[in-house]
């Protein structure tokens, strides 16, 4: 895998930020709150915060075609809401939730609500295709759960599947229906051919699984951190670099690998090194079919000026890798002071824009983002009062860029 030659790399980094310069107009774009939730345990309300349970919050959101998919893993249950907030179905453990009030509806001819009820143990990712699909990533209890001695994991999550018609169709494994469980999933995704990517963390990398419209196994992609690609691999051994994240292509069978590289920092007065500085971050396109990778793309780091007396320093800061649209554009977040900033990048590298994107970091205690094919940015913000459903529709942006 290792077929990057450091000059070609370095010439498209000189000719990727040379056109960054010509990019860098940042402004805001504005939030738009679609609903709001309360919290509690009726079903169209949330419940984050259960002391009997310690660990991070397993609540997640997703949006597809306008339709918003709330899960509430503290809760046990996965609420399908419009844009307008109301609640269309109810996906539920009944051992934890009360029936919501319109449970039995779904069986006249007339309705449009549906009660799901569902044993989940401990829910934590959700994502939807686009024939109504929902895949949930869900942790075995733990007489379930596997152990791998040879690779040293553990093997304690399974992808629940749900049809369009509401109903539970099977669990997937590493090698498909009823397969292996995975380890640790860090995220799910469908493509435009109704195809799972699962994309799961081991101690040596991360392991892409592909899987086809039935949730048969296609494809595994070890990535493992020795083969990932490495510009500096001829200079010394004094270069690091870190996989961020691996997010997949919606229309063809392409992964994108978000590697950031560092190098040893050695302090100019006493020639000793203390510690490593950021260098850059690429994109690595690997096309899975072929079994090759592509030309990388860099991505310009978010730069932030620190002033100290009369002494200015600027610090560059690697973004999050959050993901890319069906139109191939690139999109990366990073937590700011005043709220968040958002790159977005063509895949080709030829076109940058950047937005600031406002949020009251003394009022928001969670957030959980989405984006959507399009572009969208959706978010879950939870407050101290109640939570809020809302998007920033950079899709527009994209447009308008495509249009010119």
């Amino acid at each position: 895998m290792k077929i990057l030659v450091k000059s070609a790399v370095l010439a498209l980094s000189l000719v990727l930020l040379s056109g960054c310069a010509r990019n860098r107009v940042v402004s805001s774009v504005d939030r738009e709150n679609l609903f709001s939730l309360e919290y509690g345990n009726f079903e169209d309300e949330l419940n984050l915060f259960d002391f009997g349970h310690s660990g991070e919050i397993n609540t997640s959101l997703c949006m597809r075609d306008g339709f918003f998919y709330i899960l509430n893993g503290e809760a046990k249950k996965i609420m399908e809401m419009n844009s307008y907030g109301n609640l269309l179905t109810l996906y539920y453990n009944s051992e934890t939730n009360p029936p919501p009030s319109f449970a039995g509806e779904e069986n006249a001819a007339n309705s449009t609500r549906n009660a799901v009820p569902y044993p989940f143990n401990d829910i934590s990712l959700i994502t939807v295709d686009s024939r109504k699909h929902l895949y949930v990533v869900e942790r075995l209890p733990l007489e379930r759960q596997e152990n791998d001695a040879k690779a040293n994991l553990s093997l304690s999550q399974v992808i629940l599947h749900f049809d369009e018609n509401k109903k539970f169709v099977n669990y997937i494994g590493q090698q498909g229906p009823g397969g292996t469980p995975f380890s640790y999933v860090k995220n799910i995704y469908t493509t435009d051919r109704k195809e799972l990517v699962v994309v799961c963390t081991v101690p040596t990398g991360m392991t892409v699984y592909w899987y086809s419209a039935d949730g048969f196994l296609l494809y595994t992609i070890p990535i493992e951190k020795q083969n990932i690609p490495n510009p500096f691999v001829e200079e010394n051994n004094d270069y690091f670099y870190s996989l961020d994240n691996i997010v997949p292509d919606y229309k063809n069978r392409t992964i994108y690998l978000k590697v950031d590289y560092f190098s040893s920092y050695v302090d100019a007065s006493s020639r000793v090194q203390s510690g490593i500085e950021y260098v850059t971050s690429l994109i690595h396109p690997f096309k899975v079919e072929e079994n090759a990778y592509e030309m990388p793309v860099t991505i310009p780091p978010y730069s932030e000026e620190v002033s100290e007396g009369f002494n200015k320093e600027t610090y560059d800061i690697p973004y999050d890798f959050l993901g890319v649209t069906e139109s191939g554009w690139l999109y990366f977040i990073l937590s700011t002071q005043n709220g968040f900033t958002v790159q977005m990048v063509q895949s080709d590298g030829q076109r940058i824009l950047k937005r600031n994107v406002e949020l009251n970091r003394e009022a928001n205690l969670y957030y959980s983002f989405s984006l959507s094919r399009e572009g969208i940015i959706s978010v879950l913000l939870v407050e101290r009062e109640k939570a809020y459903v809302a998007w920033w529709r950079a899709d527009s942006l994209i447009q308008a860029v495509i249009k010119n």
